[in-house]
């Protein structure tokens, strides 16, 4: 049976499992983590290891490099005392499985038991993951360990065409893992960039210019510029984007290895937006694979003039003569 006080009444004690994030700074508790941790009987821990515990003795908390078992711990919260428990990364699920079925079993009076979450991920914390396992593959995987920015490129364009078609399917559970794949391209270029002996940069430095950027062409967002619509977004964004590029030509940074009837899209747009009155080139001859191509060129422009994606107008055409093949051919599905 459990503890008693001196007129016999259960004193039930308490038993606080403290967990923590990898993924922030050690010595980042909360509040509530700290005041548990300094008002408790004793603090133990079974990782000696544990980033958190530096810091915990800096501050002047005892903590002993124990692992309990949950007899052992019940025992330890006698006459009313506080064990906090610093849990390890994988969160003592042997020590909360014993506790579990002492309780279970009705033959124990068990103490309080309280899981008091001490630091939590941010948004985006679980990026971190990602850079140290790219990190690790990198310098451990055959495969990875040999692999430049020329060789992954195709990779990027698949894994982008996968997601422009997850996108049009409405799977989202494709979306999702399409989105992790295209993430993991950016994070393996950046680790790869990190070794250039030339002009190394890394995730952060790429994150830190994306971040930079988007501040600064937002300033309706974190300045004190005014816009109302849409329409005068796009057009801040391209004058600014026009200033810091310093081109000579709005065609200028128009990639022309991308998709034909996007290509031509792009250029169309940029004309239309710079108030270009430019007329479309049209062959001599007229006929031919040079004739066909000026004609994609001129329906690509009016899909633009119209606010249609002609990449993806076609995708759609294309998709519902993959069905009437399929149908002719009586195949289900």
């Amino acid at each position: 049976m459990g503890p008693a006080d001196v007129e016999g009444t259960f004193v039930p004690g308490r038993i606080v499992l403290l967990t923590t994030s990898h993924r922030v700074a050690p010595g980042l508790l909360s509040w509530p983590a700290w005041q548990a941790l300094r008002t408790a009987d004793r603090v133990l821990c079974a990782d000696g290891a544990h980033p958190q515990l530096p810091y915990l003795r800096d501050a002047g908390i005892a903590v002993e490099e124990t692992s309990p078992t949950a007899e052992e711990l019940v025992t330890a919260c006698a006459d009313g005392r506080t064990v906090v428990v610093v849990a390890t990364g994988e969160g003592e699920p042997a020590l909360t499985d014993g506790l579990a079925r002492l309780a279970g079993s009705g033959r124990v009076s068990m103490p309080e038991l309280e899981l008091l979450p001490a630091s939590y991920d941010l948004p985006g914390a679980r990026l971190l993951d990602l850079v140290q396992v790219m990190d690790r593959i990198r310098a451990e995987c055959p495969w990875s360990s040999q692999q430049t920015h020329q060789g992954l490129a195709k990779y990027a364009m698949e894994e982008s065409y996968e997601l422009v078609e997850a996108i049009e399917d409405g799977d989202r559970d494709e979306l999702r893992e399409e989105l992790g794949d295209v993430l993991l391209q950016v994070v393996f270029h950046a680790r790869i960039a990190e070794e250039d002996e030339e002009s190394p940069f890394s995730v952060d430095d790429v994150a830190g210019t994306i971040v930079a950027k988007l501040i600064h062409r937002h300033p309706h967002v974190f300045g004190d510029a005014t816009v109302t619509t849409p329409e005068e977004v796009r057009e801040q964004w391209l004058r600014m984007k026009a200033v810091e590029k310093r081109r000579e030509s709005v065609t200028d940074g128009v990639p022309l290895h991308q998709p034909g009837l996007a290509l031509a899209a792009k250029l169309a747009a940029r004309a239309r937006t710079a108030g270009l009155d430019v007329p479309l080139p049209t062959p001599e001859g007229g006929i031919g694979i040079e004739g066909i191509g000026y004609e994609l060129l001129a329906l690509a422009a009016r899909a633009e003039a119209e606010g249609v994606d002609p990449e993806a107008a076609l995708r759609a055409a294309a998709r519902a003569y993959r069905d009437a093949i399929r149908a002719t051919e009586g195949v289900v599905g």
